[in-house]
């Protein structure tokens, strides 16, 4: 699985390009990712109710189950309905980065206006050289 940006090769170590989501959003260093991984059920209360809010929709704690959206494994409940994902999907990507409408993209956009540093996940301007 080859991660590019407009057809240039993303050279980030594999491992690390798979905790990268479908929209950017860092899986590594996500709440949800690690109150999975460490079964902590604190943290999960915390982050359903910082999603909630963040969201406006009700989240709760045991819905706060998630490895990534890319890894195999359990996946948060939203994975199943997001637009990213599946345009992800139908498209054969791995990843937005790989679609050369990136930049004007209005289903990724909001993510990029709201998550600092998704967008140079998926475009390799932090992490590489």
């Amino acid at each position: 699985m080859s991660t590019t940006y407009n057809g240039q090769p993303n050279n980030l170590p594999e491992d690390m390009k798979q905790l990268i989501a479908c929209c950017g959003i860092d899986c590594e260093n996500c709440d949800a990712r690690i109150a999975t991984l460490a079964d902590d059920n604190a943290l999960r209360e915390e982050t359903a109710k910082k999603w909630s809010a963040m969201n406006n929709v009700p989240i709760t704690a045991e819905m706060i189950s998630c490895i990534g959206c890319r890894t195999d494994g359990v996946k948060y409940g939203y994975c199943a309905m997001c637009e990213i994902r599946s345009c992800v999907r139908q498209k054969g990507f791995d990843t937005c980065g790989d679609c050369e409408k990136i930049d004007a993209c209005p289903t990724v956009g909001p993510v990029f206006e709201h998550v600092p540093g998704a967008k140079d996940n998926l475009t390799c301007k932090c992490q590489c050289n």
